[in-house]
């Protein structure tokens, strides 16, 4: 937990005590306790968490919602409550979602009288620039620059990312409000109630199942500063989804799936490092595709199957062979995702000659950064069509994002 934060909260309990409330050291560290369970952007869930651990009287409630509204904006100044905070508020405070935002200074909220009037309320200054929630920053924060701190909390954040892949329909048919085929049992069974007239027509629908993911992950010598986090990335996909086949490649293709099962991610990263020889090394991307589809194609990319490829594209192997390779890979699978780190970086060009080569046979092409380019993804993975859509081809080029295609 960050320092700053840490006595942020040691003050807000001094604030309560100075107001009346008993506080003690014990739920100091009980709160200190809970915000290891709780999102630190969450300031909903941070707001419960202080008042179950902090008030045991049903009468301090409306005192402890005043004091967290004003301290929470002015950290620096906990201790020394303004005049009339805690007399002149119009009744009980309301929920916290239903409160408005804070004006920004110098810009009353509409229907309030402008500065310098007698009645106009007092204008706080206030330091944002140690206030709560540092959640938002680290959203848009590159992998490589995060701290360790940064990445525990990076940890707790990607393993609430829920991965929902579009469903596939399959031959077997189950009842359904709406369908292609009659339910001509179950339509003659009901119209017994009414005499054998077919009062209603039921149908059968085709059932969905969810799509296979498989992902392979490059861990060669460029990828080093990025290969932590998305070993922690992957770790949280494979206990997030079912069917979900990891491998990791550099100059060899190797299978972590079962190292990933482990519950805990330090035991998983302990059994990756003893199963991978090839860490930081160079990178064969042709070879390794051609032993996956050689020797796994075909267990794995069953069933309408997403494949995600994580690398970004530095090649030193056989260039043809990366064609040919990626070429029958865009053939076996539903679909094929290359997420690429550098994608991220502003003015980013798909110049290398690994990347020119796989380019024409990537149906999605996306960055792999930050937080925020792994939620755009969930949610890229979400909205994937139930049909196949046409396929690029060979021929198709580079379009940088934001252009008209």
């Amino acid at each position: 937990m960050s320092g700053h934060l840490l006595d942020h909260l040691v003050r807000f309990g001094r604030t309560l005590r100075a107001a009346g409330i008993p506080i003690t050291p014990g739920q100091i560290i009980a709160l200190v306790r809970a915000l290891e369970w709780i999102p630190l952007g969450d300031r909903e869930a941070f707001y419960h968490a202080a008042r179950c651990t902090l008030i045991c009287r049903r009468e301090d409630l409306e005192i402890f919602d005043r004091i967290f509204e004003w301290f929470w904006r002015n950290p620096l100044m906990g201790g020394q409550l303004p005049p009339g905070l805690l007399s002149t508020a119009p009744g009980p405070i309301r929920r916290r979602e239903n409160r408005p935002r804070p004006a920004e200074v110098g810009h009353p909220p509409s229907g309030e009288p402008p500065a310098g009037h007698p009645e106009a309320p007092p204008v706080i200054l206030t330091d944002r620039a140690m206030t709560y929630s540092p959640v938002e920053l680290l959203r848009r924060k590159q992998f490589e620059r995060f701290s360790e701190e940064e990445i525990q909390l990076a940890r707790r954040l990607m393993a609430r990312l829920r991965w929902r892949i579009s469903e596939r329909e399959t031959r077997r048919l189950r009842p359904g409000p709406k369908g292609e085929r009659l339910d001509l049992r179950r339509t003659v069974r009901q119209s017994m109630r009414h005499h054998g007239e077919w009062v209603r027509l039921l149908w059968r629908t085709h059932k969905p199942k969810p799509r296979p993911l498989v992902v392979l992950c490059d861990i060669s010598g460029s990828m080093e500063r990025y290969a932590r986090m998305l070993l922690h990335f992957l770790h949280a996909l494979s206990h997030t989804r079912r069917h979900v086949e990891t491998f990791v490649f550099g100059t060899r293709l190797t299978r972590i799936t079962r190292c990933l099962r482990h519950r805990d991610l330090d035991e998983a990263l302990r059994e990756v490092g003893k199963t991978v020889m090839d860490w930081s090394g160079g990178t064969r991307i042709g070879e390794c595709l051609h032993v996956f589809n050689r020797d796994w194609a075909r267990r794995v990319l069953g069933r309408g199957a997403v494949v995600m490829i994580i690398s970004d594209g530095w090649d030193r192997g056989d260039v043809e062979l990366l064609q040919r390779e990626m070429e029958r890979l865009q053939k076996s699978c539903y679909r094929l995702i290359w997420l690429n780190p550098l994608l991220g970086i502003p003015g980013y060009q798909p110049l290398t000659r690994g990347m020119q080569a796989a380019l024409p046979y990537i149906d999605d092409f996306l960055p792999v950064h930050n937080l925020a380019s792994l939620e755009q993804l969930a949610t890229h993975l979400e909205r994937l069509p139930a049909r196949r859509s046409a396929r690029r081809s060979g021929l198709a080029r580079w379009i940088p994002p934001g252009e008209p295609e």
